[in-house]
């Protein structure tokens, strides 16, 4: 889940910079809102190129946001473990050693990011290290290493690059009819309205607002991308290891849930509109599916 959510929130900081720069270079080249083409042209320009410096400041934004420190050199037997495990896990998978990390966190948890496959982080919780046994950590492990064999960070940038794409032609379009409609009420009141300022804030509201929604094609993905993992995971630590795993998240987390909690983890009265943003799908739902994995 910090995976996805670090990502996410910086794609659309940054593509809301990248936005701005869009629109002065859009008024510098002459280029006319009613333009399609050129319209276009800069969207997949600053939409793709947000997703791909998102994905470049990954393990830089994981590691500062967490506080994840770095193994250089285990100093102690779990440090020790930790690191042969990923590097046993790394070379099965086929991939380059990624750096190991540990950050502080009581809760569960462990996430790997990267923009290549054979220089990501894996970093784990203390939580994780101090509440489950070395079995389940193994699988846990395995799990994200999958993350990174199976290049979904990579993917990821790119859907990401393509709804941003969209999110600014969308908005712009959309901001453009707004604009002049009150633009030409305006003109019959007697009044000035729209134009300049006004319809930059309007696309600017808009980016925010599809920025959001659109995140819902990228939860779907991350969601359907969980159960790959999860199957990776099997068959780097065993399918069972990674059942006992996702059973020992799933007692953790109702243990955890008292009332006042429920509403803060977004899953009380599971409602459909809220799945639409989970990033992952429901723990019983990946047990199953490993169950049934033949």
């Amino acid at each position: 889940m910090k995976r996805i959510f670090l990502f996410l929130s910086t794609n659309l900081a940054i593509l809301l910079v990248l936005s701005v720069v869009m629109n002065v270079l859009s008024s510098q080249l002459g280029l006319s809102r009613s333009s399609m083409t050129g319209l276009l042209v800069m969207a997949a320009i600053f939409g793709m190129g947000g997703s791909l410096i998102s994905l470049a400041m990954s393990k830089t934004m994981a590691k500062w946001s967490t506080g994840a420190q770095i193994i250089e050199q285990p100093r102690n037997g779990m440090e020790s473990w930790l690191f042969t495990t990923v590097r046993h896990q790394a070379k099965k998978a086929g991939i380059g050693m990624p750096d190991v990390a540990i950050y502080s966190s009581p809760d569960m948890n462990a996430f790997a990011t990267g923009m290549n496959k054979n220089s990501a982080l894996v970093a784990v919780s203390t939580g994780l290290l101090e509440q489950m046994n070395k079995e389940e950590a193994e699988a846990v492990l395995a799990h994200e290493i999958s993350h990174v064999a199976n290049g979904d960070m990579v993917t990821l940038s790119l859907i990401q690059g393509v709804v941003n794409t969209f999110v600014i032609v969308l908005a712009r379009v959309i901001g453009g009819v707004v604009d002049g409609m009150l633009s030409k009420r305006g003109s019959d009141e007697g009044e000035s309205s729209g134009g300049g300022m006004f319809y930059f804030a309007i696309v600017f509201v808009l980016e925010i607002i599809f920025g959001v929604l659109a995140s819902i094609i990228v939860m779907w993905f991350s969601r359907h991308r969980e159960f790959h993992a999860d199957r990776g995971g099997a068959k780097l630590a065993g399918r069972e290891k990674m059942i006992a795993a996702l059973e020992r998240l799933r007692r953790d987390r109702y243990d955890a849930q008292l009332p006042q909690e429920v509403a803060a983890f977004g899953v009380s009265g599971r409602k459909a509109w809220s799945h639409l943003f989970m990033t992952h799908p429901p723990l019983e739902d990946r047990i199953k599916a490993l169950r049934e994995m033949k």
